[in-house]
């Protein structure tokens, strides 16, 4: 075989190994993917919020939302998950005139009770352990100008499972610009918006605690030795579930009784593939009494058949739907308090709800 043919068979198998690689989207490579599980009535609208965020849950999708709150505001999420797994979020804010919107955030998962089992007690040792996640943020956000704002958040993560523990800090930065692009009025506010985010940027998680300190017997079949030798498992280090995000947001209908919101978001992680969600809304206004909102929305509409099967157990565009109500309702002249519910399938493990309530004063 002359060098020439050894080259091309060579370039081959380096173009058949990159087209492989390209397919491997490191599923299961990152650790407190809880970071990932959205927050409030965004939920009803397929995840699609990263341009129009403009309420507290902003701290999750886009820390720039933030800075379109112009009261003192808190927010308040429950949200039970899969296998009796219970998230709660609760955050509040303060708007500082001339300064911009502080805002604080806790986010904190339960995993309940669970039987310690080990190889001869496969039924439990009568024993039980627990499992928590936490993440804590800090944000500030403001407007340079009314038409574009920017935000930013710093968090504490914090995992734990019976002895052991890990923690990381990061951060998520976000943008967003208001502009007159396809307004129906010819308002700023009415026009096309675009945001982008990017959520989890920090250091790496790893697991420490008294669960990984185990007796090694350095020479198991000589007498005489240390049988009991202090030993510690060395667990790897894992990285965040960073996500970036891009958004736009228009509004096709405003009238003095109707909006309607059409939002799409382009999500690129790092431990899936990317994919595109979509959501609307539809606001029907009730005057002296407040605003009726109805959301839809789809999950992952565009995203390759391995990521959809990996993040659902099936490529069926039905089991990304999601859905939701939501109410505004008016107190003490400019006050608002909120309710807002939402619904989505996650597949093979079933539908998961949500409960929010908001209030600014």
């Amino acid at each position: 075989m002359n060098n020439f043919k050894k080259l091309i068979i060579i370039c081959l198998i380096f173009y058949s190994a990159g087209i492989e690689a390209e397919m491997i989207n490191r599923y299961g490579t990152t650790t407190a993917n809880f970071l990932e599980i959205g927050i409030g009535g965004a939920n009803a609208m397929g995840e699609a919020f990263v341009a129009d965020a403009d309420d507290l849950s902003s701290i999750y999708w886009n820390p720039a939302g933030l800075s379109n709150l112009n009261q003192n505001s808190a927010y308040f999420t429950i949200q039970p998950w899969v296998a009796n797994i219970d998230m709660v979020f609760a955050s509040g804010a303060i708007a500082i005139p001339g300064v911009g919107i502080l805002g604080l955030s806790i986010t904190q998962l339960d995993y309940g009770d669970e039987k310690v089992t080990t190889l001869e007690y496969q039924n439990g040792t009568g024993e039980y352990f627990t499992a928590s996640d936490f993440a804590a943020s800090l944000t500030f956000a403001r407007k340079i100008v009314s038409w574009f704002g920017f935000g930013s958040s710093f968090k504490y993560i914090s995992s734990n499972i019976w002895h052991s523990s890990a923690s990381a800090f990061a951060v998520d930065l976000g943008v967003q610009v208001d502009t007159d692009f396809f307004s129906r009025t010819g308002r700023t506010e009415d026009g096309l918006k675009i945001g982008m985010s990017i959520s989890n940027y920090g250091t790496r998680m790893k697991f420490d605690g008294i669960d990984t300190y185990q007796p090694i017997d350095i020479s198991e079949y000589e007498e005489g030795n240390y049988g009991d030798v202090s030993g510690q498992f060395r667990t790897s280090k894992w990285e965040l579930p960073l996500i970036f995000r891009i958004g736009v947001s228009v509004k096709p209908i405003v009238t003095n009784f109707f909006n309607l919101t059409v939002n799409a978001d382009a999500l690129h992680p790092n431990n899936n593939s990317e994919s595109i969600n979509v959501g609307t809304e539809l606001e029907n206004k009730l005057p002296g009494f407040g605003t009726f909102i109805v959301r839809l929305g789809v999950k992952s509409l565009y995203v390759d058949r391995s990521g959809a099967e990996a993040l659902y157990g099936t490529s069926d565009i039905g089991k990304r739907l999601t859905m939701g109500i939501g109410l505004k309702r008016n107190y003490l002249g400019n006050k608002i308090i909120s309710f807002d519910y939402s619904y989505k399938s996650l597949g093979i493990l079933g539908n998961v709800q949500a409960f929010s309530i908001g209030l600014s004063f």
